[in-house]
């Protein structure tokens, strides 16, 4: 009896320490853990009537990366996987008639947006076009979150939404100096001149420079086509006007063309209840089992940490050393 007494308190103590650290009340919840992990449907508005029509509300939430996301209770899951699960859920179910994307991100890593663009194209092919998609912005919806909006059907925003950023940012370290003044270097052992190209204990030449430049100018053009394809009443030449890496608000990007409205969460399931000709909706989201979204503006517990006021999740891909190839905001970074 002693043991387990000694055990438990192994147990609760620590967790009495961290709840003293903390500020406020603090509580916390403690139940089993199903052994199933697929993603469940829960409703989060039931109009009633026979039969409604359900519209699926799919989360974008945080920094768009293609690994998995580490938090302080252990390494999360990969944003792309979840985003192309929930999308199968939602196309393999006849009963959702819409769909609408609620973006808050500050975007993330250029192929990872490209992947959830492209899987939201293929949704929209797998369902013949006739399953309504719309773009909800919340906080934010830049870069990366707003590449993948393009290819929305329509984007809505908010007033205060901070939207835009459209273009490509390279980072890369520059430690050469650190080591200077404490007398440290690396040496580099290289098959040729520009394998570490981009290394973060040495300055960037002028060549390393135009070639870097050279990739980031090859995703640009690919940004710009992906706004010209979604926002087909843009000319190209007024996109790369819009797309030098400033953000706008949701009603500067209404006025600017870029998004289709400007309005609410529920403004925008008006708007797709109208497009499907339903008089009763269900709106549902899935979710893990453990997961609690009572609401439609309810997220997952944990999905996201506070920087610059902006709701920005920083990963541990963004803490390496070699260069990144970022459709991101980041002010401050």
């Amino acid at each position: 009896m002693r043991s387990q007494v000694t055990r438990l308190a192994g147990l609760f103590v620590p967790l009495a320490l961290v709840a003293v650290a903390g500020c406020g009340r603090t509580a916390f919840k403690v139940e089993a853990v199903p052994a199933e992990h697929a993603l469940e449907e829960t409703t989060v508005i039931d109009e009633g009537g026979f039969f409604p029509a359900k519209i699926a509300l799919i989360d974008v939430s945080g920094l768009i990366s293609n690994s998995h996301k580490h938090t302080l209770l252990g390494e999360g899951e990969n944003p792309v996987s979840v985003f192309v699960e929930n999308l199968d859920k939602a196309a393999g179910d006849p009963a959702v008639k819409a769909l609408v994307l609620r973006i808050n991100s500050p975007g993330g890593g250029v192929t990872a947006s490209d992947i959830m663009h492209s899987e939201l194209l293929h949704f929209k092919e797998r369902t013949h076009g006739k399953r309504p998609v719309v773009a909800m912005m919340m906080d934010v919806a830049a870069s990366g979150g707003y590449y993948l909006a393009c290819g929305a059907d329509e984007i809505v925003a908010l007033p205060t939404t901070v939207t835009g950023s459209i273009g490509v940012i390279m980072l890369t370290p520059d430690f050469s100096g650190t080591l200077n003044k404490i007398g440290a270097k690396v040496n580099a052992i290289k098959s040729g001149k520009m394998k570490d190209a981009g290394s973060p204990f040495r300055s960037m030449s002028f060549e390393e420079r135009a070639f870097f430049q050279k990739l980031v100018n090859e995703y640009y053009d690919g940004f710009v086509k992906v706004v010209a394809a979604g926002r087909p009443k843009l000319e190209e030449a007024k996109i790369r006007e819009l797309a030098d890496g400033r953000v706008y608000t949701g009603r500067q990007a209404l006025e600017l063309g870029i998004v289709d409205k400007v309005g609410t969460l529920r403004d925008a399931l008006v708007d797709v209840k109208q497009q499907i000709g339903a008089k009763h909706v269900r709106v549902v989201t899935y979710k893990r089992p453990g997961e609690e979204k009572e609401n439609i503006y309810a997220q997952a517990p944990g999905a996201a940490t506070q920087v610059n006021l902006f709701n920005i999740e920083i990963p541990e891909s963004l803490m390496i050393t070699e260069p990144q190839f970022l459709y991101l905001w980041a002010p401050g970074m």
